[in-house]
């Protein structure tokens, strides 16, 4: 997955606005306790990044 459509999946379905602070605020616990934006900038892939994302806020199926 490129950065692009990471971005924009999460401001599809996450929100413009509230996306971007879920990404630096938001701690993901199946991610070992980091912020999305921490498990990107330590190697994370953004797909399981979006994964752990959609999980916690319950994204549908269909836009995974």
């Amino acid at each position: 997955m490129r950065l692009t459509d990471f971005q924009g999946k999460v401001e599809s379905c996450l929100g413009a606005r509230l996306g971007p602070t879920l990404l630096r605020d938001h701690v993901l616990t199946s991610l070992g306790g980091v912020t999305a934006e921490r498990a990107i900038s330590s190697g994370v892939s953004l797909r399981e990044v979006w994964h752990a994302l959609c999980d916690e806020f319950d994204v549908p199926e269909l836009h995974r």
